[in-house]
């Protein structure tokens, strides 16, 4: 079993969202069809990238990491092609 760490941009407000999971298809499905709270009011949702990891420790603290400030800079300076001129 894989665990990821994913980053979306939520189209209606450009914003990012940063979250773990364990099925990622279905997340996507989930985020997209309104059914995840977080992001209902932001879709249409993106994938921009994913990590994944074969333990769930790891992937926990990394999305804590992309959560935080300092993550945040990082995903940007990592994706600053993909993100130019959107976020």
């Amino acid at each position: 079993m894989f665990f990821y760490v994913y980053i979306l941009l939520c189209q209606k407000n450009n914003s990012l969202y940063v979250g773990f999971t364990t099925d990622l298809r279905q997340r996507l499905q989930y985020h997209n069809g309104g059914k995840t709270k977080t992001t209902r009011e932001r879709g249409p949702i993106k994938l921009l990238y994913a990590e994944s990891y074969i333990n769930e420790h790891d992937a926990r603290v990394r999305e804590i990491f992309l959560k935080s400030g300092r993550g945040r800079e990082v995903i940007k300076k990592q994706l600053y092609s993909t993100l130019a001129g959107i976020v």
